[in-house]
């Protein structure tokens, strides 16, 4: 799963990252993904699928998180958990039974951690309840203190530890 930004051309942290072991072949496909109005491919909140090229994984799921201080508290966790269950939803329908998220908005987006993790575990655990459901879901997580957050997160959910 790529946190991208809403033109999905690369950018840093996670996304850049991706786009630079994936290599030009996800930018290109990136390109082809139509617009939904100038400049944007993936709305904050939605998802889009590409091949992974490069990577080890076959598929890139893009997602775009809000950017914490443009939104109000309740909006900025109505579209963060938006991105999640999108990403599943995306996940699922193209047959993928494993996805790994990083923990989406928390970088230069401003979103708090223990904030995201709550949200994040939330709307997957909602996303994940129907008939149809993910096989593993993993957080790859930068930093002890992202990881404390989504463990700690984690832990009042009754979820299974952090590895």
């Amino acid at each position: 799963m790529n946190a991208a930004n809403e033109r999905m051309l690369g950018g840093g942290g996670v996304d850049g990252a991706i786009h630079r072991e994936a290599g030009k072949a996800l930018v290109e496909a990136c390109r082809q993904v139509p617009e939904v109005r100038a400049g944007v491919r993936c709305p904050t909140g939605e998802a889009r699928i590409t091949p992974g090229f490069g990577l080890p994984s076959r598929h890139v799921i893009h997602t775009v998180g809000p950017v914490y201080s443009q939104h109000s508290r309740e909006t900025a966790a109505a579209l963060l958990g938006a991105c999640y269950r999108s990403t599943a939803a995306l996940a699922l329908e193209n047959g993928l039974a494993r996805v790994a998220w990083p923990a989406i908005s928390c970088g230069v987006y401003g979103y708090p951690l223990a904030e995201a993790a709550e949200v994040s575990l939330a709307a997957l655990a909602e996303a994940n309840a129907g008939s149809l459901a993910l096989s593993e879901v993993h957080f790859v997580l930068f930093g002890k203190e992202t990881l404390a957050a989504w463990a700690s997160a984690a832990e009042r959910a009754g979820l299974p530890p952090a590895a």
